[in-house]
């Protein structure tokens, strides 16, 4: 039977990933996660491999055997909420994680309450009014808030066109911004991997760009 490591464990071991220094500044930032789809889940799980400090996981979906193609879903997760699924994946990299979890659907009446407060917010919906609904209140309502959208991951091959764009202060956009699900035959799990890459990429350079001010 394997023994869980223990916290200081799987410090030490990031550390000599990518330096204690860097490893401290990650640990201080905490990241909302808004859908928790292909984009949401693997955003999620690259953050939680490279030593976030938290994670705020919106979603009000369960799993579908749909998702299985190319969200961070198991088989024997079908039909659990989303935002439990992904928890249990997540602890199961890093167990002392700290997870908050909201089952609901984001909207402009619940945003304030859910995401006041957050200095960091990925975007990773599926459908377009909602990505517009979450952009447009965190640019006017939270200026000084990081937001990293996407749009654009839709089909197979052209992975270079995948990029991330600075829109405006604050605000990062990935993905080739064209491609969709009706015209670019469906979402498959590679470029929708990529995008997300870009996302928690990109998250990741703010934050450590941000730590790095402070000092």
């Amino acid at each position: 039977m394997c023994l869980l490591p223990s916290k200081e464990e799987i410090e030490r071991a990031l550390e000599v990933r990518h330096t204690k220094k860097i490893q401290k500044m990650l640990r201080r930032a905490r990241v909302a996660v808004c859908g928790l789809g292909g984009l949401g889940s693997n955003i999620a799980v690259a953050l939680a491999r490279c030593g976030i400090g938290g994670l705020h996981l919106i979603d009000f979906d369960c799993v579908d055997l749909t998702n299985l193609n190319r969200q961070q879903y198991f088989a024997s997760q079908i039909g659990m909420p989303k935002t439990e699924a992904l928890k249990q994946l997540l602890l199961s990299i890093d167990p002392y994680l700290p997870v908050q979890t909201d089952q609901v659907r984001l909207t402009e009446k619940n945003i304030a309450k859910l995401l006041s407060g957050e200095r960091y917010i990925c975007e990773a919906f599926d459908r377009p009014k909602a990505k517009a609904m979450l952009t447009n209140y965190v640019l006017e309502h939270f200026p000084e808030t990081y937001l990293v959208g996407a749009s654009g991951m839709a089909g197979y091959g052209h992975s270079n066109r995948i990029r991330t764009r600075e829109i405006v202060s604050h605000y990062y956009l990935c993905g080739d911004g064209v491609s969709d699900e009706k015209t670019c035959g469906g979402l498959m799990a590679p470029r929708v991997m990529l995008c997300a890459a870009h996302q928690a990429n990109q998250m990741l350079e703010i934050i450590i760009k941000e730590e790095r001010e402070k000092i």
